[in-house]
C-alpha cells in the first residue's frame, strides 16, 4: 500500500531498505520465485493472506477455506512467513465480500467454530499461526460476517489454540467500535498482530483522529511485545509515511510518560 508507483519487487526492496518487514496480500498474484529471491537478499516477510477463497459461515465454504489454507501453507513455509491472515468470508478485488452475509445465525457461528478449529490444527501441524482479522462493515467491507473485534475474539477464544490468534486492526476497529485502548486490553491475551492506519482516509498515523502515540504507550504498559503492521496508504511521500509510522511506535514515543 506504499510506493504504489513502483513495480512490486521494487516496493518490497524500498520497504526493506527502510528497515521494515513486509506484509503481502493474495500470494497467487505474485511471482513466488521473485519473492523467494528477495528473501535470500535479506527481506523478511511478516504475514500474508492465508487462504484464496472460502468462508466461515457454511460447511461448503469452510471446506473451501481449509483447502485453500492448505495450499497457502507451503508458500508461507517457503517464504518464512509466520502469520497467515483470515477473514469471515472471501473478499473480492474491491474489498467487498464475494458472498455477503451481514447477519450471522447461530448455525453459522457453530460452523465457523468448527472450521477455525480445523484451521488451527493445520497451523499446529505446519508450524504457522493463522490470525483472524476484524473488519469494518460501514466503509470498506459491508456484508462481511464475524467482522467486529468482539466477533473475532469470541471465535478465537472458543477455539482456544495458540495457532489461531487475532489480527487486531485498529483502523477497522475505530470505524466500527472505537474505544481502542480498552479493545487492546480486552484482546491482549489473544493478539497475534496489530495493524494500524488512521481514520478517516486509511493513511499513516498522524493524518487523522487516532492518537497512535497514546495507544503505543498503553500497549507498553499492558506488556504487548508483538508485531505492529502498517496497513495504510501513504498520504504523500511513502518514505515519509513509513517514518511517521516508525515515530508513532518508536520506543522513545511509546515510553514517554509511560
Amino acid at each position: 500500500m506504499v510506493f504504489m508507483d513502483l513495480p512490486f519487487a521494487e516496493r518490497v526492496r524500498r520497504i526493506h531498505g527502510l528497515g521494515f518487514q513486509v506484509e503481502i496480500w493474495d500470494w497467487t498474484r505474485h511471482d513466488l520465485d521473485e519473492l523467494d529471491a528477495l528473501r535470500r537478499d535479506g527481506v523478511v516477510y511478516s504475514s500474508m493472506t492465508g487462504y484464496v477463497s472460502g468462508r466461515l459461515g457454511d460447511r461448503a465454504g469452510g471446506d473451501e477455506l481449509l483447502e485453500t489454507a492448505r495450499q497457502s501453507v507451503p508458500v508461507a513455509q517457503r517464504l518464512g512467513i509466520p502469520r497467515l491472515n483470515l477473514h469471515g468470508t472471501g473478499l473480492g478485488p474491491d474489498g467487498l465480500p464475494v458472498r455477503p452475509e451481514p447477519v450471522a445465525t447461530g448455525a453459522m457461528w457453530l460452523t465457523a467454530q468448527r472450521t477455525l478449529t480445523r484451521i488451527a490444527d493445520l497451523g499446529q501441524k505446519a508450524g504457522v499461526t493463522f490470525v483472524l482479522e476484524n473488519l469494518n462493515t460501514s466503509v470498506d467491507h459491508p456484508g462481511v460476517p464475524f467482522a467486529t473485534v468482539a466477533d473475532c475474539l469470541a471465535l478465537v477464544d472458543t477455539v482456544g489454540s495458540p495457532h489461531l490468534r487475532l489480527m487486531l486492526d485498529l483502523y477497522h476497529a475505530q470505524i466500527g467500535e472505537g474505544n481502542l485502548i480498552e479493545l487492546c486490553r480486552q484482546a491482549l491475551p489473544h493478539i497475534g498482530e496489530i495493524q494500524v492506519a488512521d481514520v478517516p482516509g486509511r493513511c499513516e498515523p498522524g493524518t487523522g483522529e487516532i492518537s497512535y502515540p497514546a495507544i503505543a504507550r498503553a500497549l507498553v504498559k499492558m506488556g504487548y511485545a508483538g508485531p505492529v503492521g502498517l496497513e495504510a496508504f501513504a498520504s504523500g511521500d511513502s518514505a515519509v509515511a513509513l517514518e511517521r509510522f516508525r515515530e508513532a511506535f518508536s520506543p522513545d514515543t511509546a515510553l514517554r510518560d509511560s
